[in-house]
């Protein structure tokens, strides 16, 4: 038997996430989940790829605003984002291949975020009739993704995590690797081979082995770059496959609803 034990949303792409005991399942992930974005003066996508620092940029939702504070410069104060944009601006942003139209949000939130930064950067919301097409090749049905690198959502087995941390000389948290939707009861990768799935009566399907980038270096509490390359280096030696290192499954789902933590994970 596999149960839910965690469920994350990320609601600014590469900024800190949010742990949750419920999350409503759209098309796109879970309900908020990555529908900001931060792009550079080229209208070009930025994580931590670039800037570890936006792991200190610590997101909350309440009733009516999506709520950023810096975790380590508390004299900026917070900066409250509407949950409903009214702007009009729309800009055409790239996120890895793919061009969309995406709504800026304001000014002060642009300077907010470049003060946080020390860059010059914008904040943008994928609004629903922008779409986004997950990966044509693989998902053949009409099926569209938020900001996300690919695919609306990732899962990660618990026990996947505790057999690459028997392997590492320094332990990493679930946070690494940024899940959605973290199970336990499984074997180490056994979500790996999963098709079909059912999380609290809501139908998924698995699509590919998540493909791992350096992303995983940084310390999420701290935003810095381990120096050695681990849990990458460590994840390329036995998780390999063509140029690719996997750890975590991307999903898409097949239904809508609400799952919690503690919900049943059934395979069909």
């Amino acid at each position: 038997m596999f149960n839910i034990t965690q469920l994350h949303i990320y609601p600014v792409k590469s900024l800190a996430g949010i742990a949750v005991q419920e999350a409503v399942v759209t098309e796109r992930g879970f309900q908020h989940d990555r529908r900001w974005l931060l792009i550079n003066e080229n209208n070009r996508f930025l994580t931590q790829r670039e800037f570890g620092a936006l792991a200190l940029l610590e997101t909350e939702i309440s009733t009516e605003h999506l709520i950023i504070r810096h975790r380590t410069k508390p004299e900026l104060g917070l900066l409250e984002v509407p949950l409903q944009t009214n702007s009009d601006e729309r800009l055409t942003v790239q996120i890895w291949d793919d061009f969309c139209d995406a709504l800026a949000i304001d000014k002060a939130a642009d300077a907010w975020l470049s003060e946080a930064l020390e860059a010059k950067v914008r904040l943008v919301y994928l609004p629903d009739d922008s779409p986004r097409q997950v990966e044509p090749e693989r998902v053949k049905m009409p099926m569209n993704v938020s900001f996300a690198d690919a695919y609306p959502y990732l899962l990660l087995g618990e026990t996947s995590l505790n057999d690459l941390n028997q392997r590492l000389a320094e332990p990493v948290p679930m946070n690494r690797f940024r899940p959605n939707i973290v199970f336990d009861g499984a074997a180490a990768y056994q979500e790996d081979s999963w098709g079909d799935l059912l999380i609290g009566g809501v139908p998924f399907r698995g699509i590919k082995p998540c493909g791992r980038c350096i992303l995983t270096t940084t310390d999420q509490n701290t935003g810095i770059r381990h120096q050695g390359g681990d849990p990458l280096k460590t994840l390329a030696t036995y998780r390999t496959q063509g140029n690719k290192v996997l750890f975590g499954m991307n999903l898409i789902t097949l239904g809508t609803g609400i799952i919690r933590v503690g919900d049943e994970l059934v395979v069909l």
